[in-house]
């Protein structure tokens, strides 16, 4: 299993609901930012991806357990962990907990690599999968 890749992010009044309370939808905006980062950590931008090798990544499927709410204002950590690598798509493991270590969101998500043009799976570039196995802890 690959190391964990945390990301902190704070709960904006943008993210919430009339209850201050966030929104169910943008839990997945907080995820897809966590990837994100975890992606520019090991080397890698989404535009150098697509200009460079002609891929892309997108969302696949989502399996998302809500456990706890979060509120206007909270401190929030992402974790994300790799849990696979095949030739053309990664699956993830990511939780969400607030300040107080409590686990408010548990997913697993799994990301496609597509070719930038005709949005069809496509492999991995050999030198991303390289740096992915040298990140594995």
């Amino acid at each position: 299993m690959s190391a964990e890749f945390n990301w902190p992010i704070r709960v904006y009044y943008e993210d919430t609901d009339a209850a201050g309370i966030v929104f169910y939808a943008n839990y997945l905006r907080y995820m897809e930012r966590a990837r994100t980062e975890w992606l520019r950590s090991v080397g890698y931008e989404h535009d150098m991806l697509k200009n460079k090798y002609g891929i892309l990544f997108a969302v696949k499927n989502v399996s998302i357990e809500y456990i706890k709410p979060a509120y206007l204002d909270d401190l929030l950590t992402v974790t994300s962990t790799l849990l696979k690598k095949r030739g053309a798509s990664l699956i993830f493991q990511q939780i969400i907990k607030n300040e107080n270590n409590e686990l408010l969101i548990e997913a697993e998500i799994k990301v496609a690599c597509l070719n930038a043009i005709t949005l069809k799976a496509s492999a991995m570039p050999e030198d991303l999968i390289t740096e992915l196995a040298n990140n594995d802890r």
